[in-house]
């Protein structure tokens, strides 16, 4: 997807501000260049298992100060095989919302390629036990750790999430994610290999 630009990208920018600070969550600006705010969020009403029917956005100044959104499909939840052959004894780990201050770092995924992965600090996620086929997000069940929830990239251009996520956030188009991780690599540069990811739902937008 193009990156938005001008008052559209003001519009968005304000939209989700105000949806996390409502929240109580930092959003990031200071008037300082690619300062990003890694936005994810997770479709409720008509979320279909195994599409990548989410949405990343990545909002901040770029090198003239203007605000620029980068927006791209996702999944926040694991695909099928996961879900039904889980590769922890307590469940498959779907992410819990909330936002992940300082988690993760440009490293590499699974020893393969850059991403962002989960190096600074504990995620919670909640345990899916039963190996249906669906999404149960008990908070009887989150468990808090180290658990390897990265985000990174799917094939060239994903239409079923399958084994690609167990958990992790994960793109569907390789080329996006390239975008993407050029982004980091910008923030990187000025202000450390540390970045803070954020999970909302599409219902902390209700007015």
């Amino acid at each position: 997807m193009p990156t938005i630009k001008g008052l559209q990208a003001i519009l968005i920018k304000d939209m989700y501000r105000e949806a996390m600070l409502k929240k109580g969550y930092a959003f990031f600006d200071r008037d300082k260049r690619y300062n990003l705010n890694i936005i994810g969020v997770r479709r409720v009403e008509g979320a279909a298992p195994n599409k990548f029917d989410d949405t990343i956005v990545a909002i901040y100044r770029n090198q003239e100060k203007a605000w620029e959104v980068f927006t791209s499909d996702i999944t926040t939840d694991p695909g099928f095989y996961w879900l039904q052959e889980p590769m922890n004894v307590n469940g498959t780990a779907i992410l819990v919302p909330g936002q992940y201050r300082g988690v993760y770092k440009r490293d590499l995924h699974l020893g393969k390629y850059e991403a962002l992965c989960q190096r600074g600090a504990e995620v919670s996620v909640y345990r899916d036990a039963n190996s249906d086929r669906r999404h149960d997000m008990d908070s009887s069940t989150i468990d808090t750790g180290f658990f390897g929830i990265n985000i990174h990239k799917a094939g060239r251009a994903s239409s079923q999430v399958d084994k690609w996520s167990a958990g992790c956030q994960v793109f569907s188009h390789s080329d996006e994610f390239a975008t993407f991780m050029d982004l980091t690599e910008e923030g990187a540069q000025r202000y450390g290999n540390s970045f803070t990811y954020t999970l909302l739902l599409e219902t902390d937008f209700d007015n």
